[in-house]
């Protein structure tokens, strides 16, 4: 940054206002476009141009959708829809097409009859992701011919027009159709890697969301291929949701209209501790919900609460929180609304602006919810004795936490007696590393940085987060002492401006039981302070397998390849495999694992909640046949520690 007292005032003239036209704004501030340059904008990347394919279904225009990670890490979509169109538009001189491509808020979604309904509201679709590609090509299918045209780094080659290139195959057999294929911009990107776990999670949700609807997912880096079509709707998606958890009611379904918009609801209840909500606004998936999950929370609460009283089912309390009442609590939600109406906050379209999406979703919901109640009482008993169950744990665990937060008060005398903590006050500064076992904690404490290095060692494995109350867990001492450390608390009275460290390490053994440990941990902090991990704050040290020597040369090697190769390199060299932490002295450890010059840290990040969350339920929660089915069906990608 340039010293303001350098700057001189009278250089501020016109030649310092700069325009930025086409696509120059999305290369200069490509977060304002898509989030971030990280993994979750590139992804960005693919869904924008999905969710064009999927608004042509939305319409009733298409039926199929095929997706392609190619080998070389380009990306294409294919529809059987209309096809974007090419003819020239006459006050710009150029074909709809090349508008759609080149122009920011270009695009049919701004009114007219292109779309009734659209998840795209923007416009930025297709022009963003032509600007940070290195390579676009699009290949139209109208009834007189195939159209194409390529972009470099944002710019046309040519003018769209018929190739004699032949039919291809990702036309899916139709008369009409798009197929956009790009090459992500490696040098606006950390990472240009597509992981088709991702786009598959995305692609199933659209399946279930628009029943009909034939996707087909191809990546030819590893001869991947999954198709998925459903009849069901919201409902299958409901039963996919809780295949791994002990349901205690039925599904309940609504799909209405009120305010003209249709509305879609789908809910059960399990046995689980946590809440899975997922909302949606014309089939685009909104993160952050919006006002139609504030109408369908009310209505919740209010229906519920009223069931209660009228039955005299709340057994002395007044009432029941939103928060009693949703746990364990499985939910989708699905609003369309016309595309003129609809209104996103944020250009990355993750929460719902539309002020009369709450009022439509309340009523719809509301009354179909309350009849649901009356007809299905065993299934109404059942929620009701999970909520006053809920509350009185919340109460507990109140309680609990308040005594945490008393013994959490920032002045050092209150802090865990097994934290070495560091000298700095500076959390900017500051890392904590959560380690295993006392052994491996004391070469640790005398290894680190004194300065900016905090150590807290944890006595076995913690409690299983998946399958303890927060009341169980914050009397868990293990747990207790981590979040009196942190100085966030948790829950209700959690404070990420409090937080002690801004990284927070775990640091296990290199062997089954430090990964289960590390697992537990990440559970832990899923489950309760998934702040932490949204932040970018956690982090999983990689302490090295093996120490190569020969003579005076010494290598720390972390991978069984890397040693094979080294030994080979090096004849005669003796090999020491670490089993723990402990078996490091203080140097190796802070050498290898703690030096912030040479350690390996792995980021923590959330790529996919709806994964993360289905992965933790099944390999961490109470049932036990899903866990045996997922270990069979990947035992062969196990790495055995023999």
């Amino acid at each position: 940054m340039a010293d303001l007292k350098t700057i001189n005032p009278n250089d501020y003239n016109e030649d310092q206002i700069q325009v930025l036209e086409g696509l120059d704004p999305v290369r200069k501030r490509p977060g304002m476009y898509i989030g971030s340059t990280d993994s979750t904008g590139l992804h960005h990347l693919g869904t924008e141009i999905i969710d064009n394919s999927v608004d042509e279904a939305l319409n009733g225009f298409a039926d199929k959708i095929k997706i392609v990670i190619h080998k070389d890490g380009s990306f294409s979509v294919s529809d059987n829809g209309r096809g974007i169109p090419v003819r020239v538009k006459k006050e710009y001189g150029v074909s709809a097409l090349e508008l759609a491509a080149t122009k920011l808020h270009a695009g049919g979604k701004f009114g007219g009859t292109g779309y009734k309904v659209s998840g795209g509201l923007h416009g930025v679709g297709l022009s963003v992701v032509n600007a940070l590609s290195d390579v676009m090509e699009v290949w139209v299918q109208k009834p007189e011919g195939i159209y194409y045209q390529k972009y470099l780094d944002g710019i046309p080659q040519a003018p769209a027009k018929i190739t004699n290139t032949e039919k291809k195959s990702f036309f899916l057999q139709s008369k009409t159709g798009t197929t956009v294929k790009f090459k992500p911009n490696a040098k606006i990107f950390e990472t240009i890697d597509f992981d088709v776990n991702i786009i598959v999670s995305k692609c199933k949700s659209f399946a279930y969301l628009l029943a009909g609807l034939y996707f087909e997912i191809i990546d030819e880096r590893t001869n991947f291929h999954k198709a998925f079509y459903f009849e069901g709707g919201l409902k299958s998606y409901i039963e996919d949701l809780d295949k791994n958890k002990k349901s205690l009611t039925s599904i309940f379904y609504v799909k209405d209209t009120a305010e003209e918009m249709e509305v879609e609801v789908a809910l059960q209840y399990t046995d689980t501790y946590t809440e899975t909500l997922i909302s949606y606004a014309n089939n685009i998936v909104t993160p952050q919900h919006g006002h139609h999950v504030t109408g369908f929370k009310t209505a919740l609460t209010r229906a519920i609460n009223d069931y209660a009283k009228e039955k005299d089912l709340l057994k002395g309390e007044k009432t029941l929180s939103g928060d009693d009442i949703r746990e364990g609590l499985t939910a989708l939600i699905n609003i369309k609304i016309d595309s003129e109406r609809i209104q996103y906050e944020g250009q990355t379209k993750e929460k719902l602006g539309t002020p009369l999406a709450r009022n439509a979703t309340e009523k719809v919901f509301k009354d179909a919810f309350s009849a649901y109640l009356e007809e299905n009482p065993k299934d109404a008993n059942a929620i009701i004795d999970k909520a006053l169950l809920t509350q009185r744990a919340r109460l507990a665990a109140k309680a609990a936490r308040e005594t945490v937060v008393r013994k959490g008060a920032l002045d050092s005398t209150s802090l865990p007696g097994k934290l070495a903590d560091c000298a700095s006050k500076k959390p900017e500064e500051c890392e904590i590393y959560i380690v295993e076992g006392d052994s491996a904690g004391g070469s640790a404490k005398q290894g680190r940085d004194r300065h900016t290095q905090a150590v807290l060692p944890l006595r076995g494995k913690v409690l299983n987060p998946e399958k303890s109350r927060l009341d169980k867990i914050l009397k868990y001492e293990q747990l207790q002492n981590l979040i009196i450390a942190l100085g966030t608390s948790i829950s209700d009275s959690l404070d990420m401006s409090k937080l002690r460290y801004h990284k927070v390490i775990i640091m296990t053994d290199a062997d089954v039981d430090g990964a289960h440990i590390a697992t537990l941990l990440l559970t832990f902090f899923f489950r309760h302070i998934p702040e932490i991990i949204e932040e970018g704050r956690l982090f999983k040290a990689q302490p090295p397998l093996y120490r190569v020597q020969k003579g005076k040369q010494v290598h720390y090697v972390y991978t069984d390849e890397e040693k094979d190769k080294l030994v080979k390199d090096l004849s005669g060299a003796s090999v020491q495999r670490f089993k723990g932490l402990g078996e490091m002295n203080p140097e190796q450890l802070w050498e290898t694992t703690m030096n912030p010059e040479t350690r390996l840290l792995n980021r923590i990040t959330i790529e996919d909640a709806q994964i993360a969350d289905e992965v933790f339920t099944t390999l961490m929660g109470v049932e036990v046949p899903p866990r045996k089915k997922f270990i069979l069906a990947n035992a062969k990608q196990a790495e055995l520690d023999l």
